[in-house]
């Protein structure tokens, strides 16, 4: 297999996309969500693009070196064509997925766990914001 700076960061985005996807079905089951309408409704509101982009932000300033160049590649790839939501959050979305198809494709589970393990106190935080500007 190629290293992941020969990988086209798209296609790192598409792993990632569907690893965080799995991720989030499966901690909305762990929730306890049963009801199908009910899981399809919560997890919108994780993968998102605007979500995926805070939660990007919010890990930032975590990220170590070789992260912060997979989030730049992931960013600045061309492709895809964002619908209802802008081009800015578009890319940072498809950031956030390259990241994880990164630490997905070299086995850094843990790191991945840790980010995902701040998902929920990122939404938590995004509705009380919004919360307060109603």
């Amino acid at each position: 297999m190629r290293s992941w700076q020969e990988m086209n960061a798209l296609a790192l985005a598409y792993l990632g996309d569907a690893v965080y996807e799995l991720w989030v079905r499966t901690h909305l089951l762990e929730l306890g969500h049963e009801k199908v309408k009910e899981l399809h409704r919560r997890a919108i509101s994780y993968v998102r693009a605007g979500t995926q982009a805070q939660i990007l932000h919010a890990l930032l300033p975590e990220l170590d070196e070789v992260e912060q160049q997979v989030v730049l590649r992931g960013r600045n790839a061309k492709g895809g064509h964002p619908k209802n939501v802008d081009v800015v959050t578009y890319r940072h979305a498809t950031a956030f997925e390259s990241l994880v198809g990164y630490w997905h494709l070299n086995g850094q589970t843990s790191r991945m766990q840790w980010a995902f393990g701040q998902v929920d106190g990122i939404l938590q935080e995004e509705s009380l914001k919004q919360a307060n500007t109603h």
